[in-house]
């Protein structure tokens, strides 16, 4: 696994890095202090996965967010921060990122959200969701949604997917990029693409996050 830290306090980034190395000695680090050091990272270098810090020079929050999702679209993205505003949040999600994590989490918790996104998963802190429990636990993105964002679609809203929707939407659940998706089911990438179409229309999903979270195949944290 590739990792890009970005945050512009070099302390935080090396103490990140030496938490997640020293659990993971076989994964890859590079570090960036501003947005601009990112893209020139993502450009220059294969990266797995990205986090970033809201107050990042160069950083305009959702906006910029939005933009690096759309330019890469395989990388996964989490934010890494104090903020625990949950309009920041919302903001956050509804651009597309797989995590959202507070720098107040304890170690564990935060090694726990790094392996669930590398993995697939989802991560938010179940304080933002409204959750009564402490910041640092996490919950699933479902009850996120159903208490802060929109409530999922029913079932008979799902089943009004095509069959092939319905696979590309687990493999989407299963955190598989548009070509893993397109190469698992035989699939030319601009098939796919339309496929996906149809399932953000039909669940009226934004995004994938929204999609996979509206169809009820959100991963359990």
């Amino acid at each position: 696994m590739r990792l890009l830290i970005a945050d512009d306090h070099p302390l935080v980034r090396r103490g990140l890095v030496e938490l997640l190395r020293g659990a993971h000695p076989e994964w890859t680090f590079q570090e960036a202090g501003t947005f601009e050091d990112v893209l020139r990272c993502c450009r220059e270098d294969l990266i797995d996965l990205a986090s970033f810090d809201l107050l990042m020079p160069g950083f305009d929050g959702p906006r910029s967010l939005a933009e690096f999702r759309a330019a890469y679209p395989d990388v996964r993205v989490i934010i890494l921060t104090g903020s625990d505003d949950r309009a920041a949040m919302l903001d956050c999600v509804a651009a597309g990122v797989h995590g959202y994590v507070l720098k107040s989490s304890a170690a564990d918790h935060l090694m726990r959200a790094v392996e669930m996104v590398i993995d697939g998963g989802i991560y938010l802190p179940s304080s933002l969701a409204g959750a009564f429990q402490a910041a640092s636990t996490p919950t699933t993105v479902s009850a996120f949604m159903r208490t802060a964002l929109a409530a999922p679609r029913s079932l008979a809203e799902v089943q009004g997917l095509t069959a092939r929707q319905r696979d590309v939407l687990d493999l989407l659940a299963q955190g598989c990029s548009t070509k893993d998706i397109a190469r698992r089911l035989n699939l030319g990438v601009g098939t796919v693409k339309v496929h996906l179409a149809g399932v953000y229309k039909t669940l009226g999903a934004r995004n994938r996050m929204e999609a996979v979270v509206k169809s009820g195949r959100a991963s359990q944290s």
